[in-house]
């Protein structure tokens, strides 16, 4: 049905756990994936992994997000198992939903599949939902993984 997927992947559990169904759904199909990961491109006032807290610079930031953009890639590209044409693409988007769309749009991809969090009620007013964005503006099927 689709020869080429786009996946959203962030290290969360949630990306984690799509990442078998993502599997089984390229191996029914012979589909390659593409696996995105989308950073903001402008650095944080400071890093909280310091108790002083420090300034970074773009390019220092830049290199941050690459490194744990190929982390994230070789983890999910793990997961999904052998058999599997996988590509890799990081994308620098303030805006994640607008990130995604564009990978999709770069690896010409005919389909983006993608987890949720099933935030409702409260918490799906107040945190969003970048699913719900992608859908709403994509013009790809966009296929929701739970």
């Amino acid at each position: 049905m689709f020869k080429h997927l786009l996946v959203p992947v962030d290290g969360s559990d949630v990306s984690k756990k799509s990442l078998k169904k993502v599997a089984a759904l390229a191996k029914g199909d012979g589909a390659a994936v593409t696996l995105v990961y989308v950073s903001d491109p402008l650095p944080p006032m400071v890093y909280s992994d310091s108790t002083m807290g420090y300034g970074i610079s773009q390019k220092e930031h830049a290199k941050v997000c690459e490194a744990y953009a190929k982390d994230v890639f070789k983890k999910a590209t793990t997961a999904l198992g052998a058999g599997i044409k996988v590509k890799s693409l990081h994308i620098a988007n303030s805006n994640l939903s607008e990130g995604i769309l564009d990978g999709a749009k770069k690896a010409k991809a005919d389909v983006i599949v993608m987890a949720s969090h099933k935030r409702t009620g409260i918490k799906g007013i107040l945190l969003g939902s970048e699913t719900h964005e992608v859908i709403v503006h994509s013009k790809l099927p966009v296929l929701v993984l739970g």
